[in-house]
């Protein structure tokens, strides 16, 4: 299991909004790896994994993009059927509980990834249930 941290941005739900983060990344040359975005209403929220930290909050602060950076933990999963209830399962008994996930595979590949964020009291138990 790999620590990372995951990015929380607030925004506007109105059109380029997700766009101004991508374009402001990418410019940055910071890889997007997982990305889930909601609206409600007038608002919304971008969270997002990146392969370095570093620079991101480097150009998130230079673009003055406000962001929430929260301690996440990745695992790379078997791509089938069960395996991220197995996985989840184990987190659930040992009694973590998900302030957000994200789990992603690509069609055919053999590997899928999970990012999870616990409350900051269960960092403990959900290192012990994957090991």
């Amino acid at each position: 299991m790999a620590k990372t941290k995951q990015f929380t941005i607030a925004v506007q739900n109105q059109p380029g909004a997700v766009a101004e983060i991508a374009r402001t990344l990418g410019s940055a040359k910071v890889n997007i790896l997982a990305l889930l975005g909601t609206a409600q209403g007038t608002s919304g929220t971008v969270q997002l994994i990146v392969e370095d930290v570093r620079r991101a909050k480097k150009a998130l602060d230079e673009a003055k993009i406000t962001y929430q950076e929260t301690e996440a933990d990745e695992q790379e999963l078997p791509n089938k059927p069960g395996a991220l209830a197995q996985c989840l399962d184990k987190l659930a008994a040992k009694g973590v509980n998900l302030n957000s996930i994200c789990a992603t595979a690509a069609k055919g590949g053999k590997k899928a990834v999970v990012v999870y964020t616990v409350e900051a009291e269960a960092k403990a138990a959900a290192a012990a249930a994957i090991a």
